[in-house]
């Protein structure tokens, strides 16, 4: 695997900061050859960086006796070698067999069922970002605890608060745990009828409503990947794979505004971040509010877990490719690199 520019280095592989007049690195890509040689196999690794963008699990809906909906998942931990980089293998902890494991995505007030079956070789449990009872925490100490190679157990509560949530594993060592891969996106969309002040913001984000619909809605996990296990990672990537949406951008309609859910997963790092090139974003901190907590923002930080919703629009842009990283020099030039492609038929691309 090669990048381009910059000072760090790994397997030996050699950087340069000169100029090439050889072309790019990778057709389409230009920026002095600042991306990966290669492609990822995604089939083999059984997941798509581009599909986990959209591809809500909502699991399997049913009503309760009081009529309250009852959304039922399972979630299966299992070891698996999955290729963060071209080339680059990294022995990875999964909930089916994905990282980041699957989207959950509910509505507020819905019953959550989650039958957990631990199929690794250690310890797990699932620990979710919201309210419920000590006994459905997933930590040691409260219910069921950890659940051993072999074992199961149902996590059972109601969802809310609304927003951009997720959930991990809460075993020891902790930052082993989640670092390995034990995390994934756990969205829950407001009720409508729970906020009438707010009753059209509220129904944009509801998946399935005609609201919702005028929408591109994606989902992103910033991670990164420590290879040689020296507690320093070095792969970055949003949703696992490295310079995955620079070698293949994300393709946006210019007349339909633009939602991220967005959360932080990365370990050995205090921060990561997210910058949007050329435009500014409204953010709505944890997605727990119907208004936006920071208003015309082009970069926001986040710690370990901290997760919000970007909202933006590039209607009145010309088409092009808008690029969007973390703005870490380090985390970019590793593979937190990406490109959104703005398809807008009635203009000419500059």
């Amino acid at each position: 695997m090669f990048f381009g520019s910059g000072d760090n280095q790994t397997s030996g592989e050699q950087y340069s900061d000169e100029p090439t007049n050889k072309g790019p690195a990778h057709p389409g890509v230009d920026h002095n050859g600042m991306t990966a040689v290669g492609q990822v196999d995604h089939e083999k690794n059984g997941f798509d960086p581009h599909e986990m963008l959209t591809d809500w699990d909502t699991g399997k809906v049913s009503t309760l006796p009081n009529g309250q909906t009852l959304r039922e998942f399972q979630m299966v931990a299992v070891d698996k070698e999955i290729e963060v980089a071209p080339g680059i293998h990294f022995p990875a902890w999964t909930y089916n067999g994905r990282v980041p494991g699957p989207t959950m995505r509910c509505t507020e007030g819905d019953r959550v069922r989650v039958e957990f079956i631990n199929s690794g070789s250690h310890p797990h449990t699932i620990h979710f970002h919201g309210i419920h009872s000590a006994s459905m925490d997933g930590v040691p100490g409260n219910g069921p605890g950890i659940i051993n190679p072999g074992e199961s157990f149902t996590y059972e509560f109601d969802a809310e608060p609304f927003g951009c949530h997720l959930y991990h594993c809460h075993s020891m060592p902790l930052k082993r745990h989640m670092h390995k891969g034990l995390y994934g996106g756990f969205i829950v969309d407001p009720d409508p009828q729970k906020h009438p002040e707010y009753e059209e913001e509220a129904r944009s984000r509801l998946l399935g409503s005609a609201e919702n619909e005028e929408w591109q809605e994606f989902f992103m996990v910033m991670n990164g990947f420590d290879t040689n296990f020296d507690d320093d990672n070095e792969i970055y990537a949003a949703n696992t794979v490295a310079f995955a949406y620079q070698q293949k951008p994300i393709p946006i309609k210019h007349d339909k505004p633009t939602r991220v859910y967005l959360v932080n997963a990365t370990e050995f790092d205090p921060i990561n971040s997210f910058h949007l090139h050329a435009n500014f974003f409204d953010y709505y901190d944890h997605g727990t509010t119907l208004y936006a907590t920071k208003e015309t923002v082009d970069t926001v930080m986040l710690c370990q877990a901290q997760r919000g919703i970007l909202e933006f629009s590039f209607e009145d842009f010309e088409p092009g490719r808008y690029m969007f990283h973390a703005h870490q020099a380090e985390f970019a030039e590793l593979g937190w690199m990406s490109l959104f492609e703005v398809i807008n038929e009635n203009k000419a691309a500059v």
